[in-house]
């Protein structure tokens, strides 16, 4: 994506990571925030020089500029940021951008050729247009939450913002997509993208099936919703992963676990019954695999080329070959102190995504920007002074930020900040 121009101002962890997927991919991006810094820094411990450690991976391969949008002269230095840009990223709730003149129709009018993505919790129309929502609650109005966890055990969500990712991996893909069509027509357009559309997406199995049948679904735990055996099951020191529904492997399983008796046993006999007999064929397979341990079972489940997998936490996961081998734990290198963070997903052979860079810290590149756009250096002092805009350097933030710092694997750092969590704050 060498070339591409891309103005973040969005908040949070949708948008941010939208972005970030671009500049992973070599996009030069320029994070827009607030001069106080946007409320996804607040989201921690922990934190690193005032920012939560969660944001830095969502905010890296950036530049930041700190910009006050409702200041007298913010929304033209903005202006003129658009007018150079080939993507522009939001996640205000509807209509704020528009009350600053900064909406879809006036940028996309004056800057034809801009991508002007939006992304909003429930839609930029309907009855819930103005709702505030962030990940949780749009984990439980999605149905999401009804389909997750133990059955009759309390609501639970994701372990993970699963709808602000979700809504990220969308945003991006629209934006490349609104790039493909723009290499046709010569224009832009707008991207209009939602947390519950996103979730709805991400549910296209257990939904789609509810569409057909109309029958609730259950809480499946570790299950699936279409398919047994295919969930954890206890071994005698804790749970292994099988799946082995298809017919070749539901044999394989039975003849390796010993109970050759259970392959045409008329409870388990294809996977339509084996899904009505769920709970009796885990009592089954649950009185052969808790005579062993995990590590026994393992490398006899493998041999016979079944799937499985023991259930890693995060330290087991960090320490595997195959993660360290697809180069997905990373470190961003930053004048402060490199901090680890997740890899990138996505291999092109032809144009691979060039090396990491660091997030930015609020206004750290506000001059280096605001230069570009053709500001000299006593405007840029006017507008620092004025309060629209803030440069804030290295040196700056080390000297104001007394931290506590923990050595990661490879030399990075992570830290613990003086300042307390913020709670999240609605689109």
């Amino acid at each position: 994506m060498d070339g591409i121009r891309v103005l973040d101002v969005s908040q949070g962890a949708a948008g941010p990571t939208a972005a970030a997927i671009l500049g992973d991919h070599g996009a030069d991006v320029v994070k827009v925030e607030p001069t106080t810094g946007e409320w996804g820094r607040g989201l921690g411990p922990p934190f690193w020089h005032g920012s939560a450690v969660a944001s830095q991976g969502m905010n890296r391969n950036k530049r930041g500029l700190a910009l006050d949008l409702k200041a007298p002269g913010g929304a033209d230095v903005f202006r003129r940021l658009a007018g150079r840009s080939d993507v522009l990223l939001e996640s205000f709730r509807p209509g704020v951008m528009d009350r600053l003149g900064l909406g879809p129709a006036a940028l996309t009018e004056a800057v034809p050729q801009l991508v002007y993505c939006s992304i909003t919790a429930f839609g930029s129309s309907g009855p819930l247009r103005d709702k505030p929502g962030v990940d949780g609650v749009l984990q439980a109005m999605s149905g999401f939450m009804s389909i997750t966890g133990i059955e009759g055990a309390e609501p639970v969500k994701a372990g993970l913002p699963a709808a602000d990712m979700t809504t990220g991996l969308q945003a991006a893909q629209g934006v490349l997509l609104a790039l493909l069509a723009r290499q046709r027509t010569g224009r832009g357009q707008h991207v209009s993208v939602s947390l519950l559309d996103s979730m709805l997406a991400f549910q296209q199995v257990p939904l789609t099936m509810y569409l057909d049948s109309r029958e609730l679904p259950r809480k499946p735990g570790s299950g699936a919703a279409y398919s047994t055996p295919n969930e954890a099951y206890r071994t005698r020191d804790g749970a292994i992963m099988i799946a082995a529904y298809t017919p070749e492997r539901w044999r394989t399983l039975c003849t390796t676990l010993g109970r050759p008796d259970l392959v045409d046993d008329p409870r388990f006999i294809d996977n339509a019954a084996r899904m009505r007999h769920r709970a009796q064929l885990r009592v089954e397979l649950e009185g052969r695999l808790s005579t062993r341990d995990t590590a026994d079972w393992l490398p006899r489940l493998e041999a016979a080329d079944l799937m499985c997998a023991p259930i890693l936490d995060y330290e087991a996961l960090v320490a595997s070959e195959q993660v360290a081998v697809n180069g997905m734990i990373a470190s961003l290198p930053h004048p402060l102190g490199a901090i680890e963070t997740i890899g990138v997903p996505i291999r092109l052979s032809a144009t691979p995504a060039p090396p990491l860079g660091s997030a930015p810290l609020v206004g750290e590149h506000t001059a280096e920007v605001l230069a570009e756009l053709g500001y000299s250096a006593p405007e840029i002092t006017r507008l620092q002074d004025d309060g629209v805009v803030l440069q804030r350097s290295t040196n700056d933030q080390a000297a104001t930020a007394p931290q506590s710092a923990a050595r990661l694997p490879g030399g990075a750092i992570r830290t613990t900040s003086w300042r307390s969590a913020s709670h999240e704050r609605p689109r």
